[in-house]
């Protein structure tokens, strides 16, 4: 067995716990349906929850070729997978046992934490491309990278909903045009 593919295990299954978060999260709500109150935010935010995960899971397809592993490589690589796995674990919340929930109140009360996590882990891939490749992101790759940390930054700051809607549905685009782009082969 190649080292990516041995290092690539844990990398796995913290995406499939991810994947596993959100997929919970929507039968939890589907059984609950009754007590919940829907907010079309918090489903769109954990779609792309989803596809962020699946995007990841596919780049990381091009570390198949590395030929040397450090600790600190496979750490950097690691700790990005983790921050996406937190964004995972919040996007939807636990269901109370026979209470009622309101998934915009979920959506405002974590929206501060998502945003914070979201900023982490995409700053976070910068650097895991400085450490494993000695450079930044290729200048296209880069500038998504910061339109996204941009985005999140003013998601953070604002607690205004027009502008919390505006930007997930022009994060949701931009992670399509994104991915169409940039992943749209498996590059080795």
């Amino acid at each position: 067995m190649d080292a990516f593919s041995y290092l690539s295990v844990l990398l796995s299954i913290i995406l499939g716990l991810a994947v596993q978060q959100v997929l919970q999260g929507y039968r939890a709500l589907i059984l609950s349906r009754a007590r919940v109150r829907f907010y079309w935010l918090s489903i769109l935010w954990s779609v792309l929850v989803l596809f962020i995960v699946v995007q990841h899971w596919w780049a990381s397809f091009s570390l198949a070729d590395r030929p040397d592993w450090s600790f600190l490589d496979f750490a950097v690589v690691l700790i990005g997978t983790g921050l996406i796995y937190m964004v995972a674990a919040i996007i939807l919340p636990d269901v109370p046992a026979n209470e009622p929930l309101d998934l915009r109140e979920h959506y405002w009360r974590e929206a501060p934490a998502a945003f914070g996590i979201t900023i982490a882990a995409v700053s976070w891939s910068i650097v895991r491309e400085w450490q494993l490749d000695g450079r930044l992101p290729r200048p296209e790759n880069l500038a998504f990278h910061l339109i996204f940390i941009g985005l999140s930054v003013v998601g953070l700051l604002v607690r205004r909903e027009w502008v919390h809607k505006v930007i997930a549905l022009t994060i949701f685009a931009l992670f399509a045009t994104y991915v169409f782009l940039l992943f749209a082969r498996l590059d080795r």
